[in-house]
């Protein structure tokens, strides 16, 4: 039997989901956001880098750019990040955990989504789901370019 677990913001239930399945990770991380501006989980992505976690990240060409942004942080730290290179928005929202859970939901990854808006997060096991996340994500990271922290 799959087990979910479902949160809501304001609030910072879904930024502690988030970081609690950053922290259960014990082999790899597959995230692919819209953007990453919140300190407390880039910080976290960067610790469980330190810590071994192969960690690879898809996320928006233009996203990346804007003041807050973490991508580059992450690039620097030395954790792969792909991005689209189309004129459309690449707006997922998912991490996919040891192959094992996926967390996703509407929930940005910045610190008004904690604060002020009405976002959510699920997180499931449920094997037809997480394949489904794993092929995405493998069809993506296929065909997005790699940032280099040039």
């Amino acid at each position: 039997m799959s087990e979910t677990k479902v949160s809501f913001s304001p609030g910072d239930d879904c930024m502690n989901d988030i970081i609690e399945q950053i922290q259960s990770a014990s082999k790899f991380l597959d995230i692919c956001v819209f953007t990453i501006s919140d300190n407390r989980i880039s910080d976290e992505l960067i610790k469980a880098y330190n810590n071994g976690i192969e960690i690879r990240i898809i996320s928006d060409n233009e996203k990346m750019n804007d003041d807050g942004s973490d991508i580059r942080n992450l690039v620097d730290a030395g954790i792969q990040i792909k991005i689209d290179h189309s004129s459309n928005h690449m707006h997922h929202k998912y991490m996919i955990v040891d192959e094992l859970r996926v967390l996703t939901g509407s929930y940005n990854w910045t610190r008004s989504a904690a604060q002020y808006n009405q976002e959510n997060i699920i997180i499931t096991d449920n094997d037809d789901i997480v394949t489904g996340f794993i092929d995405n994500f493998s069809q993506l990271w296929e065909t997005t370019i790699l940032l280099t922290n040039n």
